[in-house]
C-alpha cells in the first residue's frame, strides 16, 4: 500500500561546513530524476517523497528534455514528469531508488532506497558532496544576496505563484522585482520562465538575456535559451550557447553535450558533433538523455563505421522504443546491418 515515507538528512561538504548554496536533494529510481526538496542554509532537508509539488520542471535539471525538430538527430522523447500529487509511495517503488543531493561542481554520495518502510527512522544521516573541476558556473547568482527588501519580497511572492503554476502572478511579481532591483539575475530568470510558460517567447529571450547581463556566470538563462535554440532548428544559436555554458561548467550537463552534439550535426561540423555526442553518452548515467545514443549512431554510421554505429542505435532502441523518431532510427539500424551483411557476403570467396 503507498503510504507517505517521510526523510531527513543533512548534505556536507568534506569538511562538515555545509554547501555553499542550497543543493537539491533528488530521488533516483532505474535512471529517472525526480527533485524532492531542498537543503536549507544549513545544509538540512526533510522531505516527504513523491508530494512534490514545488517544482517546475526546467532544463536546469532536465525536466524539459522533449524538443521537437532535432533535425536529423531526431527528437528525444525522455520528458521528465510523473511526480506531484502522490498520496504515498509502496516499498516496492523504492526498488533500484537512491537519494542523492545536486549541486553545480559537485559529486554527491549516494544513499540506497531499497527495503525502506514507511515507520522506518525518517533520518538518513549525511550526504557527503565533494568539489570537482574548476567550476566557474553557478545555479543560484550571487546577485541575489545584494537584493533589497522589497525586490525579495516581490520574488518570493513570485516562486508562491509559480508553485501553483500561476504564470500570471508570477510574471507581474518577479516584473516587480527587477524594477526594484534592475540586477536581479535570479528574477529576471523567473520573469522568462513565467514568459516562456505564457508563450511570450521574445519576452522570455529578453529576460534570460537581462539575467545574463547582471550575472554571465548564472547557468540557468542559458540552459532555457539552448532549449528555445534547439526548439526553434537554430543551430548557430544552439552551438554558441551551449558551447557557452561548457566553458562555464564542462562537469554537469549531460544535455547540452547532447544538444551541442545536434547543432554541430547540423552545421556539418561532424567531429566537433562525434565528441560531444561521446561525451553526453558518457556523462549520462541514468539515461535522462538518450538521444544522445541516437546522434552518435547517425554520426558514426555517416563515417563508415558501421559497427559501432548500430550498436548505438540499437541502445537508442532499448532505452527509448516510443520515442518520436524510434521507427526512423530502426530504419537507420535496418539499413547499415543489411549493408554490413553485404560486405561480408562480397568479402567470402565465391
Amino acid at each position: 500500500m503507498p503510504r507517505p515515507i517521510y526523510l531527513s538528512g543533512k548534505v556536507v561538504l568534506e569538511d562538515g561546513t555545509p554547501p555553499p548554496e542550497p543543493a537539491v536533494i533528488e530521488r533516483v529510481c532505474n535512471g529517472i530524476v525526480r527533485p524532492e526538496g531542498y537543503t536549507d542554509s544549513k545544509g538540512r532537508f526533510s522531505i516527504q517523497l513523491g508530494q512534490n509539488t514545488q517544482y517546475i520542471a526546467d532544463a536546469s535539471w532536465g525536466g524539459d528534455a522533449s524538443y521537437a525538430g532535432m533535425g536529423s538527430a531526431g527528437r528525444d522523447a525522455s520528458s521528465m514528469g510523473g511526480f506531484g500529487n502522490n498520496p504515498g509511495i509502496s516499498e516496492r517503488d523504492l526498488m533500484g531508488c537512491e537519494l542523492r543531493a545536486s549541486l553545480a561542481g559537485y559529486l554527491s554520495d549516494r544513499l540506497p532506497l531499497a527495503g525502506r518502510r514507511a515507520l522506518d527512522n525518517p533520518n538518513v544521516g549525511i550526504i557527503v558532496i565533494r568539489r570537482f573541476g574548476n567550476v566557474e558556473g553557478t545555479t543560484i547568482s550571487a546577485t541575489s544576496l545584494a537584493a533589497p527588501n522589497n525586490a525579495r519580497k516581490a520574488y518570493d511572492k513570485g516562486i508562491d505563484a509559480r508553485k501553483k503554476e500561476k504564470w500570471a502572478d508570477a510574471r507581474k511579481q518577479f516584473d516587480l522585482a527587477v524594477k526594484a532591483y534592475p540586477r536581479y539575475a535570479a528574477a529576471w530568470y523567473e520573469l522568462g520562465f513565467a514568459a516562456e510558460k505564457m508563450g511570450d517567447l521574445e519576452a522570455a529571450r529578453q529576460a534570460y538575456a537581462q539575467a545574463l547581463d547582471s550575472d554571465g556566470k548564472f547557468v540557468k538563462p542559458y540552459l532555457q535559451l539552448a532549449g528555445m535554440s534547439a526548439r526553434g532548428q537554430n543551430w548557430e544559436e544552439l552551438a554558441q550557447t551551449t558551447s557557452q555554458v561548457l566553458r562555464l561548467d564542462p562537469y554537469n550537463y549531460p544535455q547540452i553535450y547532447y544538444f551541442n552534439a545536434v547543432a554541430q550535426l547540423n552545421l556539418r561540423h561532424v567531429d566537433e558533433a562525434e565528441k560531444s555526442a561521446r561525451q553526453a553518452v558518457k556523462m549520462d548515467k541514468q539515461n535522462q538523455f538518450p538521444g544522445a545514443n541516437h546522434v552518435l549512431g547517425v554520426i558514426l554510421a555517416a563515417k563508415g563505421e558501421m559497427a559501432e554505429a548500430a550498436g548505438y542505435l540499437k541502445a537508442y532502441l532499448k532505452l527509448a522504443p516510443a520515442a518520436p523518431d524510434a521507427e526512423v532510427a530502426r530504419k537507420r539500424l535496418a539499413t547499415i546491418e543489411a549493408a554490413a551483411a553485404d560486405a561480408v557476403a562480397t568479402a567470402q570467396p565465391q
